[in-house]
């Protein structure tokens, strides 16, 4: 499993962008699902719709139909989760979305996590205490 956030999709799906190849890599060499949570799509989405338009969009939820992304609902411990975290790391500031990605990876017992936001990523310290194994490198 990979937890990925919205950098690395964004990024997979824009050819422009200059992660795109390290992107396509990171996704086409994961091992297990691709999880991520519906705030991340909902970014992705925006951000997809606006730098591409609308076709690139609808791949975006063709992947989520196809299940090469899956989606982690978010449970009422993730949501607090979530609370604390943009509450602690307010002078980064760290979002909901972000937040969201952490609070699941915490759950799912996973420390990998596609990004390309080292600068949040590094800084927040997960309830596991291990650092964050973030790809790409």
């Amino acid at each position: 499993m990979l937890v990925i956030d919205t950098g690395v999709i964004v990024a997979a799906a824009d050819r422009s962008d200059r992660f795109h190849h390290k992107s396509v890599d990171t996704i086409q060499n994961a091992t297990g699902p691709l999880v991520t949570t519906g705030l991340v799509i909902a970014e992705c989405a925006y951000l997809i719709q606006r730098q591409l338009g609308p076709a690139a969009e609808a791949t975006l939820y063709q992947s989520l139909i196809e299940g090469s992304l899956e989606v982690e609902p978010l449970n009422n411990h993730d949501w607090a989760r979530i609370a604390h975290l943009v509450t602690t790391y307010a002078d980064l500031p760290l979002g909901g979305t972000d937040a969201s990605v952490i609070a699941i990876a915490e759950r799912l017992g996973q420390t990998r996590i596609a990004t390309l936001d080292r600068r949040h990523f590094t800084v927040v310290k997960p309830a596991t205490g291990q650092a964050f194994d973030l790809v790409p490198a």
